[in-house]
């Protein structure tokens, strides 16, 4: 009997220092355009982008990321992911947190925005159109259509001396010499392929967030408020991914999706459980591994 209790305290051990020695071996830290998916065809340059490439490879000053048949998810600031369609083309401009600036050059992009501060500056620009991110929420790029669409949230379109404030299910479509003027729209309209993947994208960012947030109280070093390490970017190996964790409290997505707090997670029953491999195909939400909350939805 001493034996097999010295036996699973150890093998309790080793499991904690194989959990720890797995989160400590992580990329270095994420900056604005850093690549945190590829799927398909998709290059920076002559690079051809891949699995590999995940927390390892970033967008930098004026370089310009190309897809063909693929799509990239791209960091932005913490809590804010660009995400890229097929056959289309993004700049950074300014990679920088304060000033973060990308031109989509051709194609369509959607940007969840989960947390967005009054000290952020994020602009998508095309052509002579300039869209800044006020608030957080969900924002569509379409330079291929000439439209913005605000799903959720609040934001600014400027072309030349002509503005127009986008707030919730409300698009503007950019033609010469037509002033801007917003309208409505209906979110099912456009809530296609593309839409889906992201939406399923943000689920598996939540679903990671959680299990990382899990790993800082236990078995981790554990969380000691926003005086300690503070919301950002955190590498999640058993994803391979970047998530968004808070430094308290929780946030929702613009899909529904939450991302809490490591004190949040303690406080739920989704604390307990092993860490594991994840591939993105297999996310199925609350009703799979049990681990993302949510989600809320639109309010239609």
């Amino acid at each position: 009997m001493k034996t097999a209790r010295l036996a699973f305290i150890a093998m309790l051990f080793f499991s904690a220092f194989a959990v720890n020695n797995a989160w400590c071996d992580a990329p270095r830290s994420a900056r604005p355009g850093s690549i945190n998916y590829v799927e398909g065809q998709a290059m920076i340059g002559p690079e051809t982008l891949s699995a590999a490439s995940v927390g390892a490879v970033e967008l930098g000053k004026d370089q310009t990321l190309t897809t063909q048949a693929g799509k990239v998810e791209i960091l932005l600031t913490p809590g804010v992911f660009l995400r890229v369609a097929e056959n289309s083309s993004v700049k950074m401009v300014s990679p920088e947190l304060a000033n973060t600036v990308v031109e989509l050059v051709k194609g369509r992009a959607l940007i969840e925005a989960i947390d967005v501060h009054k000290e952020n500056y994020i602009r998508i620009n095309h052509a002579d159109t300039s869209v800044r991110i006020l608030k957080s929420g969900l924002y569509d790029v379409d330079a291929d259509h000439g439209q913005v669409r605000v799903f959720k949230g609040e934001a600014e379109v400027r072309v030349g001396d002509n503005l127009v404030t986008l707030k919730d299910r409300r698009m503007v479509t950019i033609a010469a010499g037509v002033p801007l003027k917003g309208q409505g729209f209906e979110s099912r309209q456009y809530e296609d392929e593309f839409y889906r993947w992201s939406a399923l994208r943000s689920g598996y960012m939540s679903e990671a967030a959680i299990d990382a947030a899990r790993f800082y109280v236990s078995p981790g070093p554990g969380w000691y408020g926003p005086g300690w390490m503070g919301w950002g970017w955190y590498w999640n190996p058993w994803f391979t991914a970047y998530t968004f964790l808070p430094a308290d409290g929780m946030f929702w997505s613009p899909f529904g999706w939450g991302f809490y707090s490591p004190i949040y997670v303690y406080r739920t029953p989704y604390f307990y459980g092993p860490h594991y491999p994840h591939a993105f195909g297999e996310f199925h939400g609350p009703y799979g591994h049990g681990f993302a909350m949510g989600p809320r939805g639109f309010r239609r």
